[in-house]
């Protein structure tokens, strides 16, 4: 590879790593061009981008991107998936690993995600996750039940209140229209008291007739 050639790969890869702040390492020694090529389409497929790279190169390229984590997984034939800012890194984990099991070839060796070093073992980790679009509904459910629970025990209380209320309103109600009937004992004690009160009123009257009739004889 000439000179130019070289300086050219360097630049390309530091702009990958400037960019990539997830990716992760392979050794694909023992893959065939068939093997690379259906796995770089799978790896688009989920926002990933493979390059088979030269250890001496992509050195040169992780000291100027400042990509020290990527120096020690930097041994032996290296394959560098690039996950895109969108891309899925639990789908492309994923594709690396099946990858590997139904190859028996290509071996994880490690990678960075948000600019961490991680390993080989985490990565096998990641690929057992569901996909995002499910964990995206198990966070959403995860996050909903609690507040639906929450509006429930809310709701409760209202409810008992609002039959309380009810209950209470037929209550006063039915005991506004039953008092009706005690109206009549009520005005037959009036007229006792009035009749009760009329013999006395006569007789006070006659007393002071007969008195008044008493003063005259004796003047």
């Amino acid at each position: 590879m000439h000179r130019e050639d070289k300086e050219r790969v360097v630049a390309d890869l530091t702009e990958k790593l400037r960019r990539s702040d997830t990716l992760i390492v392979a050794d694909y020694r023992g893959l065939t061009m068939p093997q690379i090529d259906a796995l770089r389409g799978r790896l688009i497929e989920h926002g990933a981008r493979l390059s088979v790279v030269k250890n001496t190169l992509t050195r040169r390229a992780a000291e100027a991107a400042g990509a020290d984590a990527l120096l020690a997984l930097l041994e032996g034939p290296s394959a560098i998936a690039f996950i895109e800012a969108d891309g899925d890194a639990v789908a492309v984990a994923k594709a690396l690993a099946d990858s590997a099991r139904e190859t028996r070839v290509l071996e994880i060796r490690g990678g960075i995600m948000q600019g961490r070093a991680i390993t080989a073992e985490s990565i096998e980790e990641l690929a057992k996750l569901p996909p995002l679009e499910i964990l995206r509904g198990q966070v959403l459910g995860a996050i909903v039940a609690p507040l639906t629970s929450f509006a429930g025990l809310i709701s409760a209380p209202l409810q008992n209140l609002y039959g309380l209320l009810d209950a209470r309103i037929e209550q006063l109600g039915g005991s506004e229209t039953e008092p009706e009937p005690a109206a009549e004992p009520v005005m037959e004690a009036a007229a006792e008291a009035a009749a009760e009160e009329e013999p006395t009123t006569a007789t006070a009257t006659a007393v002071a007739s007969e008195e008044q009739t008493i003063e005259e004889e004796e003047s």
